[in-house]
């Protein structure tokens, strides 16, 4: 019996979404965004030197295709990647109306999403009362910190102090579908925050806000405050069987890497596993040994968005790529002969656009295990449908 790896590279798209034009960076429209040319562009011309050198080299994911599908969803060249592909390649283009994480990866899972996703506005105060009440209400205090739009690290280094001094957490949000609340993990407590965010979360779901989500840090001076790794998304349950509920439900397991289990609120899912994207990696690479036969193992490797695509870093998304690359190699290596394993994203973050939101994008579909093909342009969905039928999953009648 097969067995599936699903790897999304959060953030990494290929340009040419034919609806970019419909989502914006502050004023500026996404038309013309493409993170991974534009990273290879700019590595070519060398502009991108901070703790690597040259053009983008990225042979393995080369060798699958990415130069190719960036072509195809695009038209544009990313210089360093001219590979004749010999995996099973082409590229994804996305319906839901958000590029956000949710949005990306259910679609990609087989869910489309089929509502329109509440903002919050960029003004101080951004929450409505009614909501501050209720988050002070969970929290115990008489009031909170932030309510606005604000980078993570930015505002705990403001507000960090203020928070250990009064208790009240920090609240704050972002171009995304996200009410986020910070607080120190021993001041205020990791398990006081995780269970505020569990108790404000089906408030903010019935508002169509996607994720709830605790953002943990410690230091004790904005100098030395910094977030953990402990972070927990707390997920609107997504409206309609997914890819894993339905390798779940046919008896099958489910693995899950990174901030999958979030996502998808832990449904379908077995296990999980979380950490650093060097620690997924591992993870993923210990799944080739263990996984058992007709399973499905899920992962997300978030630091290409969160750490630089978000800054607006390229150096350090080009870093992250070559990383990843070397890494994902040796993966492949170590595939059995059924294997099947999917490279993919759920959105771009173009590192050379304006403002710091995610681009919406087309994504590379990359195949390992399969031999070589052509994809051409798929819905995001043609993923999680490809995953099933390799593992032998009737989608219509499951």
């Amino acid at each position: 019996m097969a067995r599936v790896f699903l790897a999304v590279m959060d953030s990494v798209g290929i340009g040419g979404a034919p609806d970019a034009d419909r989502f914006f960076n502050g004023k500026t429209p996404d038309t013309g965004a493409n993170t991974l040319a534009h990273i290879a562009q700019a590595c070519a011309r060398g502009k991108v030197e901070d703790g690597r050198s040259g053009p983008l080299h990225l042979p393995n994911l080369d060798a699958l295709g990415l130069g190719a599908a960036v072509n195809l969803a695009s038209g544009e060249d990313a210089p360093g990647l001219e590979a004749e592909p010999t995996g099973t390649w082409g590229a994804a283009t996305e319906i839901s109306p958000g590029k956000d994480t949710p949005s990306g990866h259910w679609e990609l899972a087989g869910v489309p999403v089929p509502w329109d996703w509440h903002y919050f506005p960029d003004t101080t105060p951004a929450f409505p009362a009614e909501l501050t009440r209720k988050v002070c209400a969970a929290a115990g205090t008489d009031g909170i910190l932030g309510n606005c739009h604000a980078s993570g690290t930015a505002i705990i280094k403001e507000l960090g102090e203020a928070h250990i001094a009064t208790g009240q957490p920090i609240c704050y949000t972002s171009a995304d579908s996200v009410f986020q609340i910070a607080a120190h993990e021993t001041h205020f407590g990791l398990e006081r925050l995780l269970q505020l965010c569990r108790d404000i979360a089906p408030v903010l779901h019935a508002m169509k806000v996607g994720r709830v989500i605790a953002r943990p840090f410690l230091g004790e001076t904005p100098d030395t405050f910094a977030r953990t790794s402990n972070r927990r998304d707390f997920a609107i349950a997504p409206p309609a069987p997914t890819l894993c509920d339905r390798v779940q439900a046919a008896g099958r397991p489910v693995h899950a890497i990174g901030k999958i289990g979030d996502i998808f609120s832990m449904r379908g899912i077995d296990d999980v596993t979380k950490g650093t994207d060097d620690k997924l990696m591992q993870d993923l690479s210990a799944a080739i040994d263990t996984a058992e036969e007709g399973s499905l193992t899920f992962a997300n490797f978030v630091e290409f968005d969160s750490l630089y695509g978000h800054r607006r870093d390229i150096s350090g998304y080009a870093r992250a790529l070559e990383w990843f690359d070397r890494e994902i190699g040796q993966v492949i290596a170590k595939l059995r002969e059924g294997d099947m394993l999917i490279l993919t994203a759920d959105h771009g973050n173009d590192p050379s656009w304006s403002g710091t939101d995610h681009t919406r994008e087309r994504v590379p579909v990359l195949v390992a295990g399969q031999g070589p093909g052509q994809l051409g342009l798929i819905p995001f969905t043609g993923v999680a449908h490809m995953a099933a039928r390799h593992l032998d999953i009737d989608w219509d009648a499951s």
